[in-house]
């Protein structure tokens, strides 16, 4: 009996080191809308390059510029829609929004996904297009991996995932787009799900 409740209060240590030093109020639902914005933009990307751009993009073309655009809608949204889903969870489950975990946590996702949009608009620059689509992969998992330290650990798994899909499309640049679609679209949606059903419904 005293070895069972020895355990028990063990295991109740370790949850609570766990909370403290993890940010575990993350939305699944906000992954899987990120990833209709996604979905929803690219359609209407594909649309756009096809219909106007007979399926060819140049860099100061206008509907490049369309294209951008619509990127950083969904990147806005997305973050936007995180932002709210995270903050009404943690005030559910009564957990403080903005603490020391929390600023550790954007601040280890925001390095990479920096890094990587300013190695980008520099080859960009440089004329450069083809590894674009495979680099905005392989950055964002690597700050999914690197802020899962202070978040839900599975968040990893779907930073490995981005970072094998930005390495095939590195080897398959014709195929970019549609890694990207699977990788930023139909990923989030699975992962937001499994999430939503694990942690989110309890």
């Amino acid at each position: 009996m005293e070895s069972k409740d020895y355990l028990k209060d063990l295991n109740e240590i370790k949850d609570l080191m766990n909370k403290s030093s993890r940010f575990i109020s993350l939305s699944g639902l906000s992954g899987i809308l990120a990833g209709t914005y996604a979905l929803i933009g690219a359609t209407i990307a594909y649309w756009l390059v096809t219909e106007y751009s007979y399926g060819t993009l140049t860099l100061d073309g206008y509907i490049f510029r369309l294209c951008v655009l619509i990127l950083l809608l969904v990147a806005f949204l997305s973050a936007i829609t995180g932002i709210y889903l995270t903050t009404k969870k943690a005030k559910k489950n009564g957990v403080k929004i903005w603490d020391a975990t929390s600023k550790r946590l954007i601040i280890n996702f925001l390095i990479p996904l920096i890094v990587g949009g300013l190695y980008i608009l520099i080859i960009l620059d440089q004329q450069k297009y083809g590894q674009s689509g495979a680099l905005m992969l392989i950055f964002y998992g690597l700050a999914l991996v690197n802020a899962s330290k202070y978040s839900i650990g599975d968040i990893r798994y779907l930073g490995y995932i981005q970072i094998i899909l930005g390495l095939i499309c590195a080897m398959l640049p014709g195929y970019g787009f549609w890694l990207w679609v699977i990788g930023f679209g139909i990923m989030h949606i699975i992962y937001g799900t499994w999430m939503h059903f694990k942690y989110d419904t309890k």
